[in-house]
């Protein structure tokens, strides 16, 4: 029956999430709210609406390692698997705005969420701060959508696929909310106890759980999101989508996390010294990647999914304390990272020199 009601919880949880979107979008778009605003609130923010859910309910519920995994694992799953998916696929645009403000936005976020976690615990005061950022972010969205070209609200709009209705419309738009949120609500509380009794039941760690079955689970709207953009040619969308989602889940997500926890919420060493770094590392690695000729080829996605699948083997070697750990980790060190930086480097540098010789 366990297994039954996280399955359930999980269909659930990504129905929700759509349903969700579809409601608030055309709801805003009908409001007079500009689609691009829609666009870079509601539907990122609205694909992470499983991780928040789930968040809160596991903080509030005293699961706090499954509450600050959820997060780490799904930002960290949405740039190396579902960015580098994506990009497989199809090489995918990376507009100026996000080199220029929001993946190092993701970056200073990254970093704040982690100073805050040093003493072990993430209480009601950080929570408070890092959903107040959140808000900022959003006030600054809006403002900058004025600025926007009627060719990018277009495109947004497209996205949404709406219209301005009547009060039959609004009705239907806010009933379409009401039921994405208890899809949300009772999903979130199923997967989170199913998840939690898995664990339990098999003797893994919570913080396991968290980083990989919840995190991927979370992330399905995401993934469906960003790889039917890829496929449908609207690249630029499948990599806002993946950069907003992981600001909400580090300032919205954890933020609210925080303020419901009754006791603060526990982070482990084990986050604190490996997985934290991870993500930051994970954000960082965009730049380079998003700087070079404004485009993530096939390559460098095939290279994020190759991470993302050493990423998941060293968790679960250290989970099941395998012998291989240790030559795993040497090889990762000394190997794979500097050959990877090595590329990225000479890629780099050869964009550099071409932006250098077109500007002679």
């Amino acid at each position: 029956m366990v297994y039954v009601l996280f399955v359930i919880g999980l269909v659930m949880l990504v129905a929700g999430a759509d349903v969700l979107v579809r409601g608030a979008g055309r709801l805003a778009v009908s409001a007079g709210i500009s689609p691009l605003v829609v666009g870079l609130t509601v539907v990122a923010f609205g694909t992470s609406a499983p991780e928040m859910a789930v968040s809160v309910q596991a903080a509030a519920g005293g699961n706090g390692a499954i509450a600050v995994g959820n997060v780490i694992g799904s930002n960290i799953c949405n740039v190396l698997l579902i960015l580098g998916l994506s990009a497989a696929i199809a090489p995918l645009v990376v507009a100026q705005k996000l080199i220029r403000v929001d993946t190092p936005l993701v970056i200073a976020a990254s970093v704040l969420a982690w100073v805050l976690a040093l003493d072990g615990t993430l209480g009601f005061w950080d929570g408070l701060l890092l959903f107040a950022g959140i808000i900022v972010y959003t006030v600054f969205a809006v403002v900058q959508s004025r600025r926007e070209s009627r060719a990018v609200q277009a495109e947004y709009d497209r996205e949404i696929g709406t219209k301005k209705h009547g009060a039959k419309g609004y009705a239907i738009d806010a009933l379409f909310i009401l039921v994405g949120l208890g899809l949300l609500v009772q999903g979130s509380d199923w997967l989170v106890g199913g998840a939690t009794a898995m664990a339990r039941a098999f003797g893994v760690d919570d913080v396991l759980v968290g980083l990989t079955i919840v995190a991927v689970g979370t992330s399905l709207p995401e993934l469906a999101t960003s790889v039917l953009a890829s496929i449908k040619g609207e690249r630029d969308i499948a990599v806002g989508n993946v950069i907003g989602s992981n600001l909400f889940n580090l300032l919205g997500v954890l933020g609210l996390a925080g303020l419901f926890a009754p006791e603060g919420i526990p982070v482990a060493r084990s986050m604190i010294l490996v997985d934290f770094p991870i993500m930051l590392a994970v954000a960082v690695a965009c730049l380079p990647v998003f700087f070079t000729g404004h485009l993530i080829a096939r390559w460098e996605g095939f290279v994020f999914l190759g991470y993302y699948v050493a990423y998941t083997t060293f968790l679960i070697l250290t989970a099941t304390e395998h012998g291989s750990l240790e030559t795993f980790q040497s090889a990762m060190t000394y190997f794979v990272v500097p050959l990877t930086l090595l590329t990225l480097g000479v890629s780099l540098s050869r964009t550099l020199k071409q932006r250098g010789r077109s500007a002679r």
